[in-house]
Parts: structure tokens; C-alpha cells; sequence
């Protein structure tokens, strides 16, 4: 069930009917989730489960759920699943034969999508990246070619780092850093990644949750002469399927056009 991820009047009336049905409330953090169901004068029994204890409250909760309880599942902000250990609960429930139902609603990844004036059309939530730049610019390097806008979570320590190597990795794309969305002192920072890297470089240590976002690759138009060409030599020393691997990978081009041609340049070098 999705909680407000800053703003308590994001609440559903839905999840406050959920809360107040529940025969047990599974939270991420018990003192967290107290205080919004002391907002809404709500008592219901508060469990905590975590990365730290899933392991251990995972068997207990499915046994309470296979005798008919309700529990509600919740994390700290927004929705559950997203970044957290319930995703191993669903599916263990489900694996048991249990009901699970969503309560939809706020969305750290939803809004900062909403306000970053990105495509939206496509994207990919990546979580948060690694901590370790090796590992960090690996990650990287796996993303750059996806045409879609990249969502991650970001520590505020890490954030001036992270924003260096993704300008290092991706280039010079359009991003957006936004922080403590639907708080008091909700930020959204705009530019391209070397500019924001530059700014949290000097800035110092941002506070707050960090939501960062990063636009698709541009779309590259493909040189269809150079194509041609590379497939003239190509298919002369190897079949096609291994000619259109090589040449779309080398010219950077679709590798649906590449075979089109491909199979034209066949055809007609075959015709009497």
C-alpha cells in the first residue's frame, strides 16, 4: 500500500480504509509509519519488516495471511516494492495461494518523471546505482545505449560523484535532480549532467531524498552510404544475419534496415 512520500495529504481515502481494516500493518520503519497513522488517529498493531528482518517476519506474516488476517504492507514513503524487500513477500504469497491487492499511490519515481520536463513516453527505473565508481561507471556503460529516460535513487553524498560519472558515461544529455518532492523545501535543479555535476561539485551536500533522472541518447541518424558500403564488404565473407550484426553494431544504424538491405543487396547481386 502506497504511503504519501512527504505530503501526508497525499494519502488515498482508499489506503486510510486499508489501514483501518488491517488486522496488522508490516512496516519499513515502525516510528515512520506511527506518525502518519497518528496524523489520521488510526491504532492498529505495527509490525517492522526490513532488509534487515525480512528473512526472519517473512514466514510469520504468510502464516498470519494463510489463516485469513489482513496485513498491509508499507513502506516509509511511497509505494511498496520499489527498492524494498516486499517484492519477496508478494511473490511468497502468492506461491501460497494468498489474495494480494495494490493500493496505488504516490511515487518518488512518478513525480519526479511528472516535474522533470523528460520524455516520458519510455523510461527505466534503475534504483540506486553502485557506491563504488568501478562498479558505478560499469552500471553505467550497460545504460547508455537505452533510448529511455533513466530514473535513479541517489544518496546526497554521493550525488556530485554519481552526476561526473554519468556525464563521463552518457555525455552531454539532458537531466534533472529533484529533492524532497511534495515537502516544504521540494527542489527541482535542470540542466545537462556536466552543468549539474559542476553545481553539486561546489554546492556542497544537498539534504533530503534524491530522486535524479536523465534523458534518452538523441536519436543518431544512420549513414545509409556508409551502410552500404560496409555491407558490400561484409557479405562478401560472411552471411548475412553475421553481415547485419556487424555492420548496424559498426555503423550504429537499426539493425531492421540493416537487414532489409542486406537481403536487397543479395537479391540483386543473385539476379541473372
Amino acid at each position: 500500500m502506497a504511503t504519501p512520500i512527504g505530503n501526508a495529504r497525499d494519502v488515498t481515502l482508499r489506503a486510510l480504509d486499508v489501514l483501518e481494516s488491517a488486522d496488522l500493518i508490516a512496516a519499513e520503519d515502525t516510528r515512520v509509519t506511527a506518525k502518519l497513522l497518528a496524523i489520521f488517529s488510526i491504532s492498529k498493531p505495527l509490525t517492522a519488516y526490513n532488509d534487515h528482518n525480512a528473512p526472519r517476519e517473512r514466514p510469520r506474516l504468510l502464516r498470519k495471511l494463510k489463516e485469513g488476517g489482513r496485513v498491509a504492507l508499507v513502506s516509509d514513503a511511497g509505494t511498496p516494492l520499489v527498492s524494498d524487500p516486499g517484492y519477496k513477500l508478494v511473490r511468497e504469497a502468492l506461491a501460497d495461494g494468498v489474495a494480494v491487492h495494490a493500493v496505488p499511490g504516490a511515487s518518488a519515481p512518478l513525480a519526479a518523471l511528472a516535474s522533470a520536463g523528460l520524455p516520458t513516453d519510455r523510461f527505466l527505473f534503475a534504483g540506486f546505482l553502485p557506491s563504488r565508481k568501478a562498479e558505478r561507471l560499469t552500471a553505467l556503460d550497460g545504460l547508455k545505449t537505452l533510448r529511455a529516460t533513466l530514473v535513479f535513487f541517489e544518496a546526497p553524498q554521493r550525488l556530485a560523484d554519481s552526476l561526473a560519472d554519468l556525464a563521463q558515461v552518457l555525455g552531454p544529455r539532458p537531466a534533472a535532480v529533484t529533492r524532497e518532492l511534495t515537502k516544504l523545501h521540494e527542489e527541482v535543479r535542470r540542466g545537462d549532467l556536466a552543468e549539474l555535476a559542476a553545481h553539486y561539485a561546489t554546492a556542497g551536500q544537498p539534504k533530503g531524498e534524491i530522486t535524479l533522472l536523465v534523458g534518452p541518447p538523441e536519436e543518431i541518424a544512420a549513414d545509409f552510404t556508409r551502410v552500404d558500403a560496409a555491407l558490400e564488404k561484409a557479405l562478401a565473407y560472411m552471411p548475412v544475419r553475421a553481415a547485419v550484426d556487424l555492420v548496424s553494431e559498426m555503423c550504429e544504424a537499426p539493425r531492421r534496415e540493416v537487414y532489409t538491405r542486406a537481403l536487397k543487396r543479395k537479391g540483386d547481386d543473385q539476379d541473372p
